[in-house]
């Protein structure tokens, strides 16, 4: 078995990000401003609070964008405020010949959309897919993997849909990708990224849109009414999380690369191999000589590991968590349930998971 996750940033460029991310504050804010939790309501001219506009004019300046808007329903909100964006019911989108991660689906199946796909890897699928739909009004583009051995690269996709069509809109769900990675889709060229910031550190609920303010101006319109609105303190909330988000991230990366090296050296007896993945969040999965999956999971969970996420990378979540494959690649390899599991490191350090993997084998042998 074959994976290859994305490269994730190095702590040099993680702090990068975080004084980079500072220094757009201290552009927008006056220092009195960042002590306050932030105003509510919908002020008139703006129909929002004052300080929710001003972190989303930092955050589309940080991410190099026409225009940002922080919106209710995190990641999956975003996205799907992005499709209506583009699409009307009844018309195309195109997407990766992958599973689509279930929000996605539902959002894509209860709007009417026609799913039409065509593998990412290859140039050829793209043209061929484009050429014979051309009633597509928008293409959708997950960043992180939808399958074990997807290896497509964000950048060089977006290049070549828009060499064969510019005016076919872009979005990226940018889900476990933003803050780990250098660049986001619309530093990429797309026309819309969409991503949860309640992964990075943020409040519950509330995702981001960032791009052609065109696209960000009818969202906009489609959150209209004052219980729509992300009030000021969330929007603040927000901002200090992003702060955080990407050295911790970094260090995140750190463990996981230790891990990897550590299993595959055999330290750990029951376990066969060890990869990096992106499933969907960049995660160690750790497969097993035996089929006693479940079980370890149980007695990980005994041990003081996670069972589940609560946002996948949330403020809440600092033990390990272990947990079973993605739906997405079980739908790819049902026999995946039995034999392997994930393991996402969040703040715990490599010893912390190397004994309680080693003690959860061994109680599930018995």
């Amino acid at each position: 078995m074959e994976t290859t996750p994305l490269e994730s940033i190095s702590m040099e460029q993680a702090q990068a990000k975080q004084f980079a991310l500072v220094d757009v504050i201290t552009r927008h804010f006056q220092g009195n401003e960042i002590l306050s939790l932030g105003d509510l309501g919908v002020v008139k001219g703006l129909n929002k609070p004052t300080y929710t506009k001003k972190v989303e004019e930092v955050l589309a300046e940080f991410f190099g964008a026409e225009k940002a808007k922080l919106v209710r329903g995190a990641g999956t909100g975003a996205l799907r405020f992005g499709f209506m964006s583009i699409l009307k019911p009844g018309e195309k989108i195109l997407v990766h010949e992958a599973p689509i991660y279930p929000t996605s689906k539902t959002t894509i199946e209860s709007m009417g959309i026609g799913a039409v796909y065509a593998d990412f890897h290859k140039k050829d699928a793209i043209e061929k897919a484009i050429v014979e739909n051309p009633d597509l009004k928008g293409v959708l583009i997950q960043y992180t993997r939808q399958k074990i051995d997807d290896h497509y690269d964000m950048g060089k996709t977006i290049e070549y849909i828009k060499s064969l069509n510019p005016s076919l809109p872009i979005i990226t769900d940018d889900n476990y990708a933003a803050m780990k990675v250098e660049k986001i889709g619309v530093q990429h060229g797309a026309d819309l990224s969409t991503f949860s910031l309640f992964k990075l550190l943020g409040p519950e609920g509330i995702g981001l849109i960032i791009g052609k303010a065109a696209l960000v101006d009818k969202i906009e319109k489609f959150n209209y009414s004052g219980g729509s609105q992300v009030q000021g303190h969330e929007a603040m909330e927000a901002l200090r999380g992003l702060i955080y988000a990407p050295v911790m991230l970094a260090t995140q990366a750190q463990v996981n690369d230790q891990l990897v090296n550590r299993l595959n050296q055999g330290e750990v007896p029951g376990v066969k191999k060890a990869f990096l993945a992106n499933a969907q969040s960049k995660v160690l999965l750790v497969e097993l000589e035996e089929p006693i999956a479940e079980c370890v999971l149980e007695h990980a969970m005994e041990l003081g590991a996670a069972p589940n996420p609560i946002g996948a990378e949330s403020k809440y979540e600092f033990v390990p968590m272990f947990y079973r494959v993605s739906g997405t690649f079980l739908a790819a390899d049902p026999s995946l349930a039995k034999k392997m599991i994930r393991i996402n490191p969040l703040r715990s350090g490599p010893d912390t998971i190397i004994r309680i993997l080693a003690d959860s084998i061994h109680q599930a042998k018995k």
